[in-house]
């Protein structure tokens, strides 16, 4: 495998005269994606920087990177898989987080394939996951699709396999959305449906405590679309929780309905469709002053992820979905982002 490293870091275009995606080779990353609002009016709606420099010197909050080995938490950067103990690095102490110091997000992968215009443009990444990379088992092949399918829609097909040992591969797409613009302030007006009844409530230290609990009568409870902003002041910084996609919808594509978010200001709309057990929802509450596009300043709650993934620590809750890929099988992974207005 020719050494990856030797790539330089750049954004590409997808455009289909309705929609403009820029992506970076560095961590598969969106850094912008504009759409139109019920005027035909366009706005970048994803969180970033307008270079790519930013996103290497380690600037960005995970701003629209895929994440992984394993996305989320493993409780104290520890699992055992096979009768063998592995141990990650603790770069969010006391947890390993999003594959650890230099994760796929970190990386430069390789472009296979890219079709910049025309009928569904494409990108295609390609990344060669080393055994022992970040302390996790076997070597894996990663690929990372982008396609603009229709009009107003964006597809990511996510694959990985694992060459020599079965390995935990729990891949997320971490982009930060706000429907109103990047530059427009918080999300707390968005309104958000999210197709879960459960959640898997967590420790101080944001992992799951190995229970799963009915949202219904809680501040989570977003079986019936509400404000984001509206509970909350009651569930401490801001929402940094996993769903339990469980509330089964009409399928797209074979795809289960996963959230709906949207903004009244201008009517953009954006449903989530994936094959995935799970669905953190996180209000942007570590966001900080950091200085993104145009020099848009983005604070607490300037975007909101939807980050469809295996539940976190997974791999140590046996009552969980296994996140566990045997070698040589192949771990899919689908998101469907659908904008309207």
């Amino acid at each position: 495998m020719a050494d990856q490293s030797n790539n330089a870091p750049e954004i590409f275009e997808l455009n289909n005269g309705t929609m403009q995606v820029k992506i970076s080779n560095y961590g598969a990353t969106i850094t912008s994606l504009s759409v139109p609002d019920n005027n035909g009016k366009l706005a970048d709606v994803v969180l970033g920087f307008d270079s790519v420099d930013p996103y290497v010197k380690g600037l960005a909050p995970y701003f629209g990177c895929i994440v992984g080995r394993v996305a989320n938490r493993i409780k104290e950067g520890k699992f055992s898989l096979n009768g063998v103990d592995y141990t990650l690095p603790i770069n969010k102490p006391p947890n390993s987080l999003h594959g650890g110091n230099k994760g796929f997000d970190k990386k430069i992968w390789e472009v296979a394939g890219h079709k910049k215009d025309g009928d569904k443009p494409f990108i295609t990444f390609k990344y060669h996951s080393a055994d022992g990379e970040e302390g996790y088992p076997g070597a894996v092949t990663v690929t990372a699709t982008y396609t603009l399918t229709s009009a107003t829609t964006m597809r990511l097909d996510m694959e990985a396999v694992p060459e020599n040992k079965d390995t935990p591969i729990s891949l997320a797409q971490h982009t930060y959305w706000n429907l109103a613009g990047h530059d427009s302030g918080n999300i707390l007006d968005h309104k958000i449906q999210i197709w879960g009844s459960h959640i898997t409530p967590v420790d101080q230290y944001t992992v799951p405590t190995g229970e799963i609990l009915p949202v219904k009568g809680t501040p989570f409870d977003f079986t019936e679309e509400k404000r984001i902003g509206e509970s909350i002041g009651e569930v401490g910084l801001g929402y940094d929780h996993n769903y339990v996609l469980d509330c089964p919808d009409q399928e797209k594509d074979g795809l289960k309905h996963a959230a709906k978010l949207s903004n009244s200001a201008n009517s953009r709309v954006l449903n989530l469709w994936t094959n995935v057990p799970g669905m953190q929802f996180y209000t942007g509450n570590y966001v900080n002053g950091v200085v993104g596009k145009g020099n848009a300043v983005y604070g607490k709650h300037a975007g909101v992820c939807l980050e469809t993934q295996g539940f976190p620590n997974a791999i140590n809750q046996s009552n969980f979905p296994s996140v566990v890929v045997k070698a040589g099988e192949k771990y899919q992974h689908t998101m469907l982002f659908e904008f309207s207005a």
